[in-house]
């Protein structure tokens, strides 16, 4: 298994980036590019950085809402969609990973339109138009999936698998962002489990995010990073290894360099305890 995360310092070139991410202890990394307009020449030479310090890149990004109502705005999410999962391909990396979207003003937000089948049949259209666009032949398209819009359980992310129909469609599994009931928090062990035993073929990358419950009315759940709330970690980073023993996981979601160092460390720590490799 290899882990990695967010990088909040500044850098100009490979040589930087590999300073940071050997201090930070990953060994595999979000996309190291940040351009838009990167040259191949430059592209070319973060993964040859990657590739002699045998670090993987396990995931491009994109971050936005290609199921905007405005057209205008739809149309320029899916084209940026398109350009990073090229990128994607050129880096190697495992998937290039997006939000389904949002049938509002928000570009992630919660909307009564998102849970309609025709805002269903507009996902599978066009992660089929993104994915035909590229053609990729050496990463997936995934979505990572939100607690109020498509998919937003294990079993609806395995029948968007089946609608999609697409080799280069695969699953990026956040399962905290799934825990959104009392029942799952409750159940949560066997939830996640579930996510692995469902998913577990198609899945390209893992993140790992803790979450703890508040008894108020209604009742609040909050994600938190690993070790600072109540996920078991020794039974997640077995299922881990169980889809892959070099799958990539990611801790994200802190705001200080040293928070992603120590999330990093509570992950090799616990790692050791059940026996789990981490490179």
């Amino acid at each position: 298994m290899r882990i990695g995360g967010n990088i909040l310092l500044p850098y100009e070139h490979p040589d930087e980036w590999l300073k940071i991410v050997r201090d930070l202890g990953y060994s595999t990394v979000l996309s190291p590019v940040k351009k838009e307009n990167a040259t191949e020449e430059e592209i070319k030479a973060y993964v040859t950085h990657a590739r002699q310090h045998n670090i993987t890149i396990g995931e491009v990004g994109v971050w936005n809402n290609p199921m905007a109502l405005d057209a205008h705005v739809r149309k320029e999410a899916i084209d940026y969609c398109i350009r990073r999962l090229h990128l994607a391909d050129a880096l190697g990396a495992n998937c290039c990973v997006n939000i389904a979207g949002a049938r509002g003003e928000g570009w992630a937000s919660l909307y009564e339109a998102n849970y309609t089948d025709d805002t269903y049949a507009l996902v599978v259209d066009t992660i089929r138009e993104i994915i035909d666009a590229v053609k990729p032949t050496r990463t997936c398209y995934t979505i990572e999936s939100m607690p109020w819009m498509v998919p937003d359980s294990p079993e609806q992310y395995l029948k968007l698998l089946k609608d999609v129909d697409r080799s280069a469609f695969g699953v990026h599994l956040d399962f905290v962002n799934m825990i959104n009931s009392p029942k799952k928090y409750a159940q949560r062990d066997a939830f996640i489990k579930s996510c692995f035993d469902l998913l577990g073929p198609h899945i390209k990358s893992i993140h790992l995010k803790d979450i703890k419950f508040t008894e108020v009315i209604p009742c609040h759940l909050e994600e938190c990073q690993p070790g600072h709330g109540d996920l078991n970690f020794g039974k997640i980073l077995q299922w881990c290894e169980g889809v892959d023993t070099d799958i990539s996981v990611f801790v994200e979601h802190m705001s200080q360099q040293e928070d992603y160092k120590q999330a990093v460390k509570y992950i090799r720590d616990i790692a050791k305890t059940v026996h789990v490799h981490v490179i």
